[in-house]
């Protein structure tokens, strides 16, 4: 027979409104008397039941993930390592896919404010107004949120966000381009509304003009690899000699694409992806690609979410609280991670 309430007050000597409160709310029962009930947990094994928890403390320990396509092979990497750490600290993962669309992310954010207790947006698709309108309508960007929000690859003001540090990622490709002779890139870019692919642009802009190459911008594809091998002709055509795809999807399509018109990788074009997704390193020729820590974005927003929560149930937490909008040097509000350039055989010398 599982543990009781009961059984636990029982063991740990005290009352069982002690117990809910030492499991509920420990900032509020002396430390000897949290550990003397946390230990007659442990032993009895006895786990709290998460909706009566939640009438007592008014929190769900629920978090809610929104993503735009669970197909995308980047997404499912950060998913795990979200729900791994989110199990750890004793929150349960909902998760939604917009299929791409704003409209269903709005819908899907406002179905799920009053199940969970806060969000983690994986590259949303909504226009920044739209999500900061939704964020007020949430009371995610008070000074003290109702329902804490952040953001994963993109940086949206004011949320809290964790993205990559994708202008360093385009500077450690194009280093290595260059070194191989490349002069002329060309870069096919992701969708035109897709901060991602904005902030690599950026990257690839500086990091060009500093090697003093030429950047030819393709246009603008889908993100998947019909978008790729749509473009590929386009880019066989331009004088360049290495093309940098938005994503390994792209670059995937672009790959497929040449290989069918014999169009030689690496020897007539070197191709860079960007993400390394698992395929990246299964295809022929394995792909270039620069390296995004899907893991540690999923870890990293995770914590900085729990810290939002932990700061609305103890506002006194802090001795020097501050509005949501300053940086707190001890806990930044955005996170960056670093890319590593993974270098495989779809890159090699300039042909002549």
């Amino acid at each position: 027979m599982a543990a009781t309430i009961k059984d636990v007050a029982r063991l740990a000597g005290v009352s069982q409104s002690s117990v809910c409160r030492a499991l509920a709310r420990p900032e509020q029962v002396r430390p000897d008397t949290r550990e003397r009930v946390e230990r007659a947990a442990r032993d009895l094994g006895y786990y709290p039941n998460r909706a009566a928890r939640g009438l007592i403390t008014g929190r769900t320990c629920n978090i809610g993930v929104v993503l735009p396509d669970l197909a995308n092979p980047f997404f499912p990497s950060v998913v795990k390592s979200i729900q791994t750490h989110a199990r750890r600290s004793d929150y349960a993962v909902f998760l939604s896919d917009t299929d791409e669309d704003p409209a269903v992310e709005a819908s899907l954010i406002r179905a799920l404010a009053k199940q969970v207790d806060g969000f983690l947006l994986c590259s949303p698709r909504a226009s920044d107004e739209e999500l900061r309108a939704l964020g007020d309508e949430l009371g995610a960007t008070s000074g003290e949120p109702r329902t804490p929000i952040v953001v994963l690859n993109r940086r949206v003001s004011p949320f809290p966000s964790v993205t990559a540090d994708s202008a360093d990622g385009m500077r450690q490709a194009i280093g290595h381009l260059h070194a191989l002779g490349h002069r002329r890139v060309a870069y096919v870019a992701g969708p035109r509304a897709s901060w991602s692919n904005r902030d690599r642009l950026r990257g690839l802009r500086s990091a060009t003009a500093s090697y003093d190459m030429e950047l030819i911008e393709a246009g603008n594809v889908a993100p998947t690899v019909d978008g790729g091998a749509a473009v590929a002709d386009l880019v066989a055509a331009s004088p360049a000699t290495a093309v940098i795809a938005y994503n390994d999807l792209v670059a995937l399509g672009l790959l497929h694409r040449f290989r069918a018109r014999d169009i030689g990788v690496p020897g007539r074009i070197s191709v860079v992806g960007f993400d390394d997704i698992l395929l990246s390193g299964l295809v022929v020729p394995p792909l270039t690609t620069v390296a995004i820590a899907k893991e540690e974005i999923g870890r990293r927003g995770v914590e900085l979410l729990i810290d939002l929560l932990d700061d609305r149930r103890n506002p006194n937490k802090r001795e020097n609280p501050r509005p949501r909008n300053e940086r707190d040097d001890r806990r930044p509000l955005h996170r960056r991670t670093a890319t590593q350039l993974i270098v495989r055989e779809s890159t090699g010398p300039a042909r002549s």
